[in-house]
């Protein structure tokens, strides 16, 4: 029986010789590749876009700078806004304390988390909150200017 392998003429064996094309082809392909992608042109000016501002809440910020009596000052100053710039998406009531949160879609951006005494914007506070209800008024122990009910798709 008589076994033959495939051997290059001169004497060596195939195996290198088919390693070294294989790694020359490869590093063409990739050359061709990058030669290719970095002469393409653009289909078109690409459009700057630059990122929203972060909001900041301005309440927030003056609490935080030790601002608590002469913020309330300026709220009570500020002309009520008119009802109908304002959603009352949920509200987490708390039934002992008086104390809660509602969240509330202004001029019908996303609503946000505003606690009872806080400023939904400025010259007006949330006052108080029922199941399905939020006042709204200049102050928290004012008169209220703004009563704000669940939409009747909403939980009870």
């Amino acid at each position: 029986m008589v076994t033959h392998t495939l051997r290059a003429p001169g004497g060596g064996s195939w195996a290198p010789r088919l390693t070294t094309l294989a790694l020359w082809a490869a590093a063409g392909a990739a050359a061709l590749y990058w030669a290719l992608a970095l002469s393409a042109q653009p289909a078109g000016p690409v459009p700057a876009t630059l990122p929203a501002a972060p909001q900041a809440d301005a309440q927030a910020v003056a609490r935080l700078l030790g601002a608590g009596v002469h913020v309330a000052a300026v709220q009570q100053s500020a002309a009520p806004a008119a009802p109908g710039r304002f959603v009352l998406q949920g509200v987490l009531a708390g039934t002992t304390s008086g104390h809660g949160a509602a969240l509330v879609s202004v001029d019908g951006q996303p609503p946000k988390p505003v606690r009872v005494g806080a400023s939904v914007e400025p010259g007006l506070v949330l006052q108080s909150l029922s199941r399905r209800e939020a006042r709204l008024g200049p102050s928290l122990d004012g008169a209220t200017t703004v009563t704000l009910q669940m939409p009747l798709g909403g939980r009870p």
